[in-house]
């Protein structure tokens, strides 16, 4: 049977979410407690990679597996052997041909931005001193929706065949004290919220102008566009997948 995990990580202490050869990853260390649970070799197959020391608030993968008999009591003990900074939330059957990567059809990235130094978020945002223009920003942002090519925000050496994606939203949020910046899209290149993020700051503490932005896109190169915001404050927030995985 498949089974589709739903978990949440802290990214600090790993080298992202893809097994790595001389890096620990969440991947090996949760495949390494589901080899304990189930007495045998299971891979798991993840939603996507994330960079080193980003997190996510929501992640999926899948496994196969003989019938597990009592879910909740299977979470607890996942729970119970896996460290603190990843927790088990959810295990639901699908079919046979679903797919944690190729079947979503949307994934959510969120941003966290402090404008004043803060002891307790330093860990999981990026402090700015300087004041921030966010109308500029969210201008910026906006614009990204007219937009499908990214390769200037994409690490040079990547394996993919397309630089396309379709970003669906893509905005500034402050909630209290933190500025926080929502993106939506199909699918996202490696780096590409970071350099976004980075862009977009740029723009918003007026090192370039908004207009800048259209230069940026069509160049299709990495060194124009702004530098890369620490990982520690990015967030895979949601992954959107079709009903008809779901085993009926």
């Amino acid at each position: 049977m498949r089974y589709f995990i739903e978990l949440a990580y802290n990214g600090k202490a790993y080298h992202g979410w893809q097994n790595q050869p001389n890096a620990i990853s969440v991947q090996e260390t949760l495949e390494k407690v589901l080899f304990i649970a189930l007495q045998v070799q299971t891979p798991l197959v993840g939603a996507g990679r994330t960079d080193a020391g980003v997190h996510a608030s929501e992640y999926f993968a899948h496994f196969d597996s003989e019938k597990i008999a009592v879910i909740d009591k299977f979470i607890y003990k996942l729970n119970s052997l896996l460290p603190d900074d990843i927790a088990v939330y959810d295990l639901v059957e699908v079919n046979d041909e679903a797919h944690a990567r190729f079947n979503a059809t949307g994934r959510s990235y969120e941003y966290y931005v402090v404008q004043q130094k803060d002891p307790f978020k330093f860990e999981t945002a990026h402090y700015v001193k300087n004041e921030l223009d966010v109308d500029k920003m969210n201008l910026a942002a906006s614009t990204l929706l007219n937009y499908t090519d990214f390769k200037c925000f994409s690490k040079s050496k990547t394996d993919v065949h397309t630089y396309n994606c379709k970003i669906s939203a893509a905005q500034w949020v402050k909630e209290k004290d933190v500025l926080v910046f929502k993106i939506t899209a199909d699918r996202f290149l490696r780096n590409m919220v970071r350099a976004i993020v980075g862009t977009l700051l740029e723009i918003g503490l007026g090192k370039i102008p908004v207009s800048r932005l259209h230069e940026i896109l069509v160049s299709r190169d990495r060194q124009e566009a702004g530098t890369s915001v620490p990982a520690k404050a990015l967030f895979l927030a949601k992954i959107e997948y079709p009903t008809s995985i779901l085993n009926k």
